[in-house]
């Protein structure tokens, strides 16, 4: 009676040995190394087996000498050999692991001045992704395991929740969602927008360090890049800083004189108009290829009252930059008009990688393009209202809140919020927007509002064509919608016709079972 109550417990032993084998397999698909736990799996197989044939030995010598054993043993075989093909396959396979880009116009593949740039790496790049179960991050694993598989063993990333793990988003200087820091020899860089051509700008700007140093204009009562209020530009700075440029407050007040190591100036905001001598500086610097980025406030809320503005005359005169003189009025935004959105982009490289995103920026002036630029000098539109907002002129009717749209003073939406220009001859860049506050304090992490001023600043400084990517041709693709019968026959072969022949084939096999006995 003891043994056949010991016999009872014996089939526990296959059932463990069974749910053993079924996490040793999910254990090594998920982590594809023999780890603790795998090892631990495969123990409690045997563990099982063994308590099975202490547990029933006669069952046991059954199984294995018996008329099922012989049957058993074929199916047993037939089995061994079908996982064996398959565990070749799938080592073969994860041991040589060729890609083939089957995309018609090549998209998962890399262009040539990228695998170079993986090819020419004197260390190894770790990149570390941030990004949350809220940022979808399917095209830029895809990127990722590109360079990854093309670096020869020289790039490796890692995957970091900044929610989850916050303390390393910090160390990193993260500041939003979907950015990747690559690292090397204690040295790093942040890619905001991830794609070739800004993770190929980053790798090569890692490998080869050296200063970037941009410049804030102080004197005028310029948004401080040190303060703490709500119009203080700390995150610009700190922003700034983790993409390894040197920020420097510039005063050419007291000596009208641009540093030779300045990638670019940054006026924003200023209360009070520039001096002569400060135009004639940053003149001069334009014309040996400097770069400027201008943030420009309405008139009324400045000190400028009716001063001249000779820097609105240099842009105009130089750049065919217009600062109209006006402040921009948004009815998309009834709850707040006096807030520009900038919903339309121009086709530019800072506003480009812009993907969904708009502008708010407070109290804003619009900046015009003029339709015949300087000999030299190219123009783009970068932001621009709907056509809900206008250019208001009549500065007291804003003053005693009864604006209204008069198209024969007023500029008549859309407004263009900011213009950017290149000259062809000097090299010189230039970026002038209708406002300084949208970067600061509680609208910088605004939408897109870090995007516009951070992107910008990249642009002008020169950052973010360090290399020019082989372009990829687009292949178009169109659906044809097929005409109503051709529907019709679609729908009857796929929901009748095949499960018809598959339902006819197995009665009439059945049948012919039923006549045989």
């Amino acid at each position: 009676m003891l043994k056949q109550d010991i016999r009872r417990f014996a089939p526990f032993g296959l059932y463990l040995a069974g749910l053993a084998v079924l996490a040793s397999a999910i254990l090594y698909v998920l982590d594809h190394t023999f780890s603790l736990p795998l090892q631990i799996a495969l123990a409690l197989i045997v563990v099982g087996l063994a308590l099975f044939v202490i547990l029933d030995p006669h069952r046991t010598r059954q199984l294995l000498s018996g008329r099922q054993a012989r049957y058993g043993s074929n199916a047993l075989v037939l089995t061994l050999a079908v996982v064996g093909i398959l565990a070749v396959i799938n080592y073969l396979g994860y041991t040589n692991t060729r890609r083939v880009d089957l995309t018609a116009d090549k998209q998962n593949t890399l262009a040539p001045e990228t695998i170079k740039s993986l090819e020419s790496l004197k260390s190894a790049v770790k990149a570390e992704a941030f990004y949350s179960s809220q940022m979808p991050m399917g095209d830029a694993k895809t990127l990722l395991d590109n360079y990854k598989l093309n670096s020869k063993g020289k790039f490796d990333y890692e995957v970091i929740d900044p929610v989850q793990n916050p303390v390393r988003a910090n160390q990193d200087k993260v500041t939003r969602d979907g950015t990747i820091v690559l690292k090397a020899d204690n040295r790093m860089e942040q890619v905001s927008f991830a794609s070739e051509q800004e993770m190929t700008g980053a790798l090569v700007r890692l490998a080869n360090p050296g200063e970037r140093a941009v410049y804030f204009l102080t004197g005028h009562g310029e948004n401080d890049i040190n303060g703490t209020d709500a119009k203080a530009y700390s995150d610009v700075k700190s922003a700034l800083t983790a993409k390894n440029y040197t920020v420097n407050p510039l005063d050419l007040l007291s000596k009208p004189e641009i540093p030779a190591n300045a990638l670019a100036i940054i006026i924003a905001g200023p209360n009070k108009p520039l001096s002569d001598g400060e135009i004639t500086a940053l003149k001069a610097y334009q014309e040996k290829g400097g770069a400027l980025i201008y943030l420009a406030r309405p008139r009324p809320v400045t000190q400028f009252a009716a001063a001249a503005d000779p820097m609105a005359a240099y842009l105009k005169t130089a750049w065919g930059i217009s600062l109209d003189e006006d402040m921009v009025i948004d009815l998309d935004n009834q709850q707040q008009p006096l807030i520009a959105i900038g919903t339309q982009f121009g086709s530019h490289a800072i506003t480009d990688k812009m993907v969904n995103a708009a502008v708010a920026l407070p109290i804003a002036r619009s900046v015009s393009a003029a339709k015949t630029a300087p000999d030299g000098v190219g123009l783009t539109q970068l932001v621009m209202t709907t056509a809900n907002a206008w250019g208001e002129t009549d500065y007291q009717s804003i003053q005693n809140q009864q604006v209204t749209m008069d198209k024969t003073k007023d500029i008549v939406g859309p407004v263009s919020l900011a213009v950017a220009g290149t000259n062809s001859k000097t090299k010189a860049r230039v970026v002038v927007i209708g406002n300084a506050d949208f970067a600061a304090g509680q609208y910088y992490a605004a939408y897109g509002n870090s995007d516009l001023l951070l992107n910008s600043i990249d642009w002008a400084a020169a950052q973010d064509n360090l290399i020019s990517l082989t372009p990829k041709a687009q292949t178009q693709r169109f659906l044809l919608i097929p005409q109503g019968y051709t529907m019709t026959l679609v729908l009857l072969g796929s929901v009748f016709l095949l499960p018809g022949l598959v339902l006819f084939t197995g009665i009439l096999s059945w049948l012919q079972r039923r006549r045989r006995g």
